[in-house]
């Protein structure tokens, strides 16, 4: 389940928050993908930081990675199209 919105503001983008693991294939798929598009990001260990997995289940309703945040936008899970969407990447 993907849920987003579009930044309206590229500040937003500035922002960005990766919620993941380090065993997680997907997450290491958008690290890569943002790291490709020189995106930068904060990654947060959720299985290192009670904070980040207290934040990611707060954020999304769910324990479900990878999140990523962008101000008020939320893709949750890998979903290339949205990331590109999200970030305005062609």
């Amino acid at each position: 389940m993907v849920y987003f919105v579009i930044a309206e503001d590229k500040r937003e983008m500035s922002r960005l928050k990766l919620y993941s693991t380090p065993t997680c294939p997907w997450c290491a798929k958008i690290r890569e993908f943002l790291k490709s598009n020189g995106i930068p990001f904060t990654d947060f260990d959720v299985t290192a930081s009670q904070k980040a997995a207290r934040e990611l289940r707060d954020k999304s309703g769910q324990m479900a990675v990878p999140l990523i945040l962008a101000g008020k936008e939320m893709i949750v899970g890998y979903d290339e199209d949205a990331l590109k969407k999200l970030l305005k990447i062609k």
